[in-house]
């Protein structure tokens, strides 16, 4: 083809075209000194990451208050989400920084700016703290390797177009702690953590830099750059003179260490050794010898986790109704072991006291009723793995921030507000749950931190969870206070409208503007202002003056006062409607009527003095339609239901009412709707003065509102019970304890 010799490859391309890429102007022993620097710092990010979550896990451990713990455990989980990107951006700030070595720059001149001490007062405190961190870290390294790094940056600058100084060397420690806060801009966490993940990175990627150095040195060496230059031996080899002191100091936080996990490792092995003194008379039931057998060989604590993870295999969902007995099923196993070995095996004592503790911890759990019943089931297939962790590590038993154990806990007090009605196929509670379960069941062989892993991601779960239904809860309460302040403003207006209005005959007009409309603005008036407000008072005058103004009065005065008060009250009448918005053609019509009203009251004052002359007084005259109120008048606000309170009154000594009372914001109560539904509930607020009890389900929603009286009754029945939210596995062990107590007994 005659194009063909147009075509130009790109790896042909002019390395002197300006738009050529910068790394063909790398010296090839400049690429080699980055390539196996950048291969050392990915190895220290790893190392950096994987001890990550044990020096988080340890700080939430020593955390003073759930919040501060729940801040690590979300840094955790976090960290781990975003390592990978992390790794990847530090990685390229590092390539990037390489490349610009090969630019020429043309440097503007800077001009110092006065020093402004308003603007060092406007320093946020997070970017000081920050600031002062990385200063420390980079004179450390600068006092500790200094002088090898001057070395590599008076090479580099043999091979490069422009000048660079220790603080822009791509290997100095200023730009690598540079790189490193870029890189982990995108971390959610607060200066405290991100104050630690640095440290993290001090101790296992700046603490490698006299690696760093020598080894580019003798790389740019090897190339014939300034080989005079006499490249310093590494610390590590040379400098046992100087480090003496620091060999001294590791020795004894060395043997501090190793003093504080012996006294540990007593501790753990004390507490399991009293437990085992317990366990004596149920031992011997799981593998028992037969007669004709002498010789029994105890299988290793290795071997056990090995069928273990095979019985582990076989666990039955949480749907299937067959028990699985894990000791029979073990049974059988070590029989088929022994069978095919032709030696009778047995399970060593203290395994076999950990498997029956273990049993009797989760015969406790699979009878709870604190639990309900589909998440009980679910939390009963853990039992294998928590078998297999306390074989590995007894202080499983001792203590009670061990990642496994509070997995366990975690998970049964986000169980405990689970509803039976909750449709477990698309309840996320329930499937993170069942997840955590299949990955043990599946990924669990005998390294414990998987425990570590699924516990920090289950706590930002349910941290998630918490934060939403706290959020609905609050909304929940406020409406419930200002419900219960406009009830009592209600029953203050009711009261004040029946001291006036019962067992009276008044005009019909009359009577329901003042029930239907003028009730509102009083409702509003003492919500605003309160009922010993000025405002108050004017508006039960209002209603005063005009109950007064229909009514017939034969008084000398009444004609003249009449006259008085009319204006004023009409004015009254309608700023107060008017405020309460109340419908203009409704407040219209009444007026008109009102009108009528004050016109015939007015001419029976006039005519009453002199009733020869005209129409005699007691003669009928066509008037408005009367109404007698006869009953009580009941405001009741629109769309409420009035709580019926029980006919039966208890006396004060009455237990319902003393469970009643012992009851605490935050308590979980099942409640037994009917036969076959039961209702989970936690008590959120207590509004006085009505005394209502207002209850919500785990997502903060309101289900529930019993006055104490109701409540009290419930209680008496039997319909009601307080559910049990200490720690399950504390729960289970203290009910084991007093069991293998009576049996010594």
């Amino acid at each position: 083809m005659q194009n063909d010799s147009k075509v130009v490859p790109l790896s042909k391309t002019n390395p002197d075209h300006p738009g050529s890429s910068p790394v063909a102007r790398l010296p090839v022993v400049l690429l080699q000194v980055r390539d196996k620097a950048a291969q050392q710092l990915k190895e220290s990010l790893q190392t950096l990451f994987d001890n990550a979550d044990d020096t988080l896990f340890e700080m939430a451990d020593r955390a003073h208050n759930n919040a501060e713990q729940n801040i690590f455990f979300e840094a955790m989980r976090d960290l781990r989400l975003k390592r990978k990107s992390i790794e990847r951006n530090f990685l390229d700030k590092f390539f990037e920084a390489f490349l610009r070595l090969g630019h020429y720059e043309v440097a503007e001149p800077i001009l110092s700016e006065p020093v402004s001490f308003d603007k060092l007062a406007l320093v946020h405190n997070d970017d000081l703290e920050r600031t002062v961190a990385v200063d420390s870290m980079v004179t450390k390294v600068m006092n500790r390797d200094g002088v090898a790094l001057n070395q590599l940056t008076t090479r580099l600058n043999e091979l490069i177009p422009q000048p660079l100084t220790d603080e822009s060397n791509p290997l100095g420690p200023t730009l690598l702690c540079d790189f490193f806060l870029q890189a982990g801009r995108s971390l959610g966490v607060e200066i405290k953590v991100k104050l630690i993940i640095l440290k993290l990175f001090e101790k296992y990627a700046l603490s490698n830099a006299d690696q760093l150095y020598e080894e580019a040195n003798l790389l740019l060496i090897a190339a014939g750059v300034l080989p005079d230059l006499k490249v310093l031996p590494s610390r590590r080899s040379t400098d046992r003179a100087s480090a003496a002191a620091a060999t001294e100091a590791q020795r004894a936080d060395s043997a501090a260490l190793v003093q504080a996990t012996e006294n540990l490792d007593k501790s753990v092995q004390e507490v399991f050794s009293a437990l085992q003194e317990l366990l004596v008379h149920v031992r011997g039931n799981l593998t028992p010898r037969p007669d004709n057998v002498t010789e029994a060989r105890p299988i290793s604590s290795q071997d056990l986790l090995r069928l273990l993870s095979h019985l582990q295999q076989y666990v039955p969902r949480a749907e299937n109704p067959d028990d699985f007995d894990l000791r029979a099923q073990l049974e059988q196993l070590i029989g088929r072991v022994s069978a095919r070995s032709g030696k009778f095996r047995t399970v060593g004592t203290i395994d076999e006291d950990v498997i029956n503790l273990i049993s009797m911890l989760f015969e406790f759990i699979l009878d709870d009723r604190n639990l309900p019943g589909s998440l009980r089931a679910l939390i009963g297939r853990l039992q294998i793995p928590m078998l297999k962790v306390a074989v590995i590590d007894k202080s499983f038993f001792s203590r009670g921030s061990h990642p496994a154990r509070r997995l366990l806990n975690e998970i049964a007090s986000a169980a405990l507000g689970w509803g039976g009605r909750d449709d477990s196929q698309r309840d996320s509670l329930y499937t993170r749950i069942d997840q955590i379960v299949q990955r043990l069941l599946h990924d669990f062989v005998d390294d414990p931190a998987i425990f570590t892993e699924l516990l920090v991601d289950f706590l930002a779960f349910t941290s998630d969870e918490r934060r939403r239904s706290e959020l609905l809860e609050q909304r929940t309460r406020d409406a419930e206070e200002g419900r219960a302040l406009a009830e009592l403003a209600r029953q203050r207006v009711q009261q004040a409208l029946n001291d006036r209005l019962l067992g009276k005959t008044l005009p019909e007009v009359v009577v329901r503007l003042l029930q239907e409309a003028w009730s509102k603005v009083l409702l509003l008036t003492c919500l605003k202002h309160g009922d010993e407000s000025n405002e108050w008072k004017a508006g039960l005058l209002a209603m005063d003056d005009l109950i007064w103004s229909v009514e017939p009065h034969d008084e000398p005065d009444a004609r003249q006062r009449l006259l008085e008060l009319v204006p004023g009250l009409l004015k009254s009448l309608r700023d107060g409607l008017s405020s309460a918005a109340f419908d203009p053609f409704a407040t219209s019509e009444f007026f008109s009527q009102l009108e009528a009203l004050h016109v015939q009251a007015f001419n029976h004052v006039a005519r009453a003095p002199d009733a020869p002359a005209g129409v005699a007084p007691d003669e009928p005259v066509d008037g408005p339609s009367m109404m007698a109120v006869v009953e009580e008048i009941v405001l009741v606000a629109p769309g409420e239901q009035v709580i019926s309170e029980p006919l039966m009154h208890l006396p004060e000594n009455d237990e319902g009412l003393m469970q009643v009372d012992k009851l605490r914001l935050g308590s979980w109560v099942e409640i037994q709707e009917d036969e076959d539904h039961k209702l989970r509930c936690k008590l959120a607020a207590i509004v006085e003065p009505s005394g209502r009890y207002v209850f919500v389900n785990r997502t903060g929603m309101k289900v529930l509102e019993k006055t104490r009286m109701g409540l009290a009754v419930e209680f008496r029945r039997g319909a009601i019970r307080v559910l049990d939210d200490s720690l399950l596995f504390d729960r289970a062990l203290e009910s084991v304890l007093g069991n293998l107590r009576k049996l010594k007994g």
